[in-house]
């Protein structure tokens, strides 16, 4: 379990590491002797025992069923124990990056904070029993036990502010994404919005003018076809406002003056006050849709400028997603990186209009030629994400090939007399059980830097041993 060289403790967890100096210094040395003693034991037994108690738990199996998690896990969690029990005051700052780093990890897998706490606390029971049945007398025992207490529980404070933080962060991004997805064309859906608005207002006109008021019922704004919408989706898309609130309200009333039965009596004096009612309502809805829409509008911000692909905001979100599905049905998906040979190249030689140029090209290629299913990514600069669902090693590795030749086979004009010839390389990884999606993002990384090795314009398949890095260039924070 190691953190990134040039992390830093977060303002929260900073003030952990003096409590756990303070522990360590408090302890008399025998104590901490017999830490280090029990430290440089076998541990397995202790590690076994923490996962078998976690997979009594059916919420587990998705994270710890595999077995490449479980082959990493199980050394990684030994190898905490001992740090834990061997830490002094010049080592604590480091293992509290480490333990903040774990919470982001446990936060972007989606292992729920209980079972963490859960399994230390069996920890905390055999080692206490292990220490009390070293033969060191009772004091040097009990001190020894109070430091590894505080010890794992200040790893566990460190752990949990980094889970909550990532933990909202995705939430949050993950919200956004549900509201961009369901609006992600504002000024189409406005426009239909507003004409199922109108449709329906004109039908009440012609409702009002000649039909009787158990007709007139069947008309509830709440029922129609903007009512609904607005119910399923626009309240789940614009999120609990004020203005959602008033929407909400003045549908109620439309239908309350409807459920009136205006006209009763052959009054036409009443179906004309209750129109007007009716529409100074409706207008005041327009209004507050409009105001609502330009705010979404605001949301372009997860699409790319310039290809009006996705960009890599919300890519977490499409991958944590897939992988809750792909384990779900035991399925699979394939993450395809591609980047553009010799990009740099053609920007100093022709200029960036014409990189520009061809970046669009590309993107409409790759939006051409994958399905409508799949999620395409800009990431920055020449980099595109492919996330190819429910497909199979060969079909990712044949719809990869595709791009690949797609790409090679177009030129892009830079003049009316001379086209420039572009290629790409494409690393492609299969979602190989494994929950956390960064690890997915590597392998396709370490295959795409194959690809360029070997002398590019070529595909890449990720393999078992190939030697991985963590590609937070390429991912929004989570």
């Amino acid at each position: 379990m190691t953190s990134p060289a040039n992390a830093l403790p977060d303002e929260d967890s900073q003030q952990l590491a003096p409590a756990w100096r303070e522990q360590i210094l408090a302890t008399p040395p025998h104590a901490l002797a017999l830490m280090a003693d029990i430290a440089s034991q076998p541990l397995q037994a202790l590690s076994d025992q923490f996962y078998a108690v976690l997979l009594d738990d059916p919420r587990a199996s998705r994270f710890l069923s595999n077995e490449q998690v479980s082959e990493q896990l199980k050394p990684a969690l030994q190898h905490w124990l001992r740090a834990l029990m061997t830490a002094t005051p010049a080592t604590v700052q480091e293992l509290i990056v480490v333990n903040r780093h774990i919470g982001r990890v446990h936060a972007r897998v989606g292992i729920p904070v209980d079972l963490v706490t859960r399994g230390v606390r069996v920890l905390r029971l055999q080692l206490f029993r292990r220490i009390a049945g070293s033969g060191a007398v009772e004091p040097t025992c009990i001190s020894a036990m109070a430091c590894i207490s505080i010890a794992m529980d200040i790893a566990l404070e460190g752990m949990t502010l980094a889970y909550t933080t990532a933990h909202d962060r995705s939430a949050r991004t993950d919200a956004a994404y549900r509201l961009f997805s369901l609006v992600q064309n504002v000024s189409t859906e406005r426009e239909r919005q507003r004409a199922l608005l109108l449709d329906w207002e004109n039908n009440l006109l012609y409702s009002l003018a000649g039909q009787t008021g158990s007709d007139i019922d069947t008309q509830r704004l709440s029922t129609s076809e903007f009512g609904l919408w607005y119910t399923h989706k626009g309240i789940p898309s614009f999120g609990d406002s004020s203005e959602t609130q008033r929407i909400t309200a003045l549908i109620g009333e439309v239908d309350a003056l409807l459920a009136v039965e205006p006209g009763a009596g052959g009054s036409g004096q009443g179906r004309l006050a209750t129109l007007h009612a009716i529409r100074e309502r409706l207008s005041a809805i327009r209004n507050l849709l409009n105001m609502l829409f330009e705010r979404v509008g605001e949301l372009d911000a997860g699409s790319d400028s310039l290809t009006n692909l996705l960009n890599r905001r919300f890519l977490p979100t499409v991958l944590r997603r897939e992988i809750e599905l792909a384990s779900k049905a035991s399925g699979s998906f394939a993450v395809l990186l591609l980047d553009l040979d010799h990009f740099k190249s053609i920007n100093d030689r022709y200029g960036h209009e014409t990189g520009d140029r061809t970046l669009q090209h590309v993107a409409n290629t790759l939006n051409q030629f994958t399905r409508g299913s799949d999620y395409v990514f800009r990431l920055g600069g020449e980099e595109f994400v492919i996330v190819l669902v429910a497909v199979t090693e060969q079909r990712a590795q044949a719809i990869a090939e595709s791009l690949r030749k797609q790409i090679a086979a177009t030129q892009v004009p830079v003049t009316d007399a001379q086209v420039l010839a572009i290629t790409a390389s494409i690393g492609v990884a299969m979602y190989d059980g494994h929950p956390d999606y960064e690890r997915l993002m590597s392998r396709a990384d370490a295959a795409m830097y194959e690809a360029k090795a070997n002398g590019r314009d070529q595909v890449v398949m990720a393999r078992p041993g190939m030697k991985t890095s963590a590609p937070r260039r390429y991912l929004a924070r989570d």
